[in-house]
């Protein structure tokens, strides 16, 4: 579903909606059923597992680090952070990074038809703090590291081809990508509090070999048009990456990436923000913005990790707040969609649908013991949008 280029935020259960980087009284939007829900109605008790949903949805656990997969004899990684889905015949594979420092690298699930665990298996070692990271058309994935002239690497889903690291994508504190098969390129996203939005443009789209990396360069308000420029020295040293181009724009640490209809949203976690970019018309606004909520509590706080569903709802992963995923609909409603209780310590992580549209598969990254070790990689099943 095409979403509007103008998203606005409502806020639920008060009077104010962002709309463009403006607040908005009175504005008009799609109400939900009753106050404070969205199109999938109030949230209810927790469940066995903590974890609040909505009513025809139920949750189950997949995994937990430092425990065997149910099913398999694979040791599930420590601190489960990004992840995508992809088709494996009949079935389908979840992909999830690891965000320690060293040894990160990332591990997957696969799934028979019916949902069923039928193995797990390790894709990426040796690797360091994978945090996010995004799929690609050609099915592979992309595993970022977060830290200082980190790498991107390219993985194989079925651990079958070996990882091979990326340096043509640039080295700095990479967070999450996202592939746009309209224009050819690769979006990424940098975690740091003056951190860049890029765009890598391969020499031949399905081939991450070669290419240039580029930079968005902007105005410093929160709307407007932008455009690229090449990056001079993508490897960053002596001089990093960010601060290479005259007028690039800075975003307060950059973390989740979506692309769908040509249009790209990304979040920053410094400032709780969600932006996007209209990549027909070379312009940028606001999503969403909890600083310009004024009446009633903000619906959506620590942005973190996004997705996206086949109804064009963008599904928000909360770093802290409430540890909530919220779904912001094409209707400009935003609303938690699900909420974990008792892991504060915590964020949520890793939000990817099956191929199917049916299953949501997230991760609590350190789940009730708030330490790395205690992480707990989830699946949602329920009457999602189509």
């Amino acid at each position: 579903m095409e979403r509007r280029t103008v998203l606005r935020a409502a806020v639920l259960g008060g009077s104010s909606a962002v709309f463009g980087g403006t607040l908005w009284r009175g504005a008009a939007y799609a109400a939900p059923a009753q106050p404070g829900t969205g199109p999938y109605g109030a949230l209810g008790s927790p469940d066995a597992r903590g974890i609040r949903l909505p009513s025809g949805f139920t949750s189950r656990v997949i995994a937990r680090s430092g425990q065997t997969v149910p099913g398999t004899s694979y040791t599930w990684h420590n601190a489960p952070d990004g992840g995508a889905c992809y088709a494996d015949g009949s079935g389908w594979i979840y992909v999830s990074n690891s965000e320690i420092n060293p040894s990160g690298g990332a591990s997957a699930v696969k799934f028979s038809s019916t949902g069923a665990i039928t193995g797990a298996y390790r894709i990426l070692s040796s690797t360091r703090q994978n945090c996010a990271g995004g799929k690609t058309p050609w099915n592979t994935w992309l595993s970022c590291e977060e830290v200082s002239l980190g790498y991107v690497y390219e993985t194989d889903p079925w651990g079958v081809n070996a990882a091979v690291r990326r340096d043509a994508m640039g080295r700095f504190k990479h967070e999450a990508a996202a592939a746009d098969p309209v224009r050819k390129v690769i979006y990424l996203t940098e975690d740091e509090s003056n951190g860049r939005f890029y765009r890598f443009v391969p020499t031949t789209w399905g081939n991450l070999s070669s290419g240039t990396l580029q930079v968005m360069v902007a105005g410093s308000g929160t709307s407007g048009s932008f455009t690229w420029a090449n990056v001079p020295d993508p490897d960053g040293s002596p001089t990093s990456t960010r601060t290479q181009v005259s007028g690039s724009k800075s975003f307060n640490g950059g973390e989740g990436c979506h692309y769908a209809d040509d249009m790209v949203w990304f979040t920053t976690k410094g400032d709780n923000r969600v932006w996007q970019l209209n990549l027909t018309s070379n312009t940028y606004e606001l999503a969403y913005d909890d600083s310009l909520v004024t009446s009633g509590t903000a619906p959506l706080t620590g942005v973190d990790n996004i997705t996206g569903s086949s109804s064009g709802d963008l599904f928000v992963a909360e770093d802290g707040g409430s540890m909530d995923i919220c779904v912001i609909t094409p209707d400009d409603v935003i609303a938690p969609f699900l909420r974990i209780d008792g892991q504060s310590g915590s964020e949520i992580t890793g939000p990817a649908f099956s191929p199917d549209g049916t299953r949501l598969y997230f991760s609590s990254q350190r789940g009730t013991s708030g330490s790395s070790s205690g992480g707990i990689t989830y699946e949602v099943t329920g009457p999602f949008r189509s």
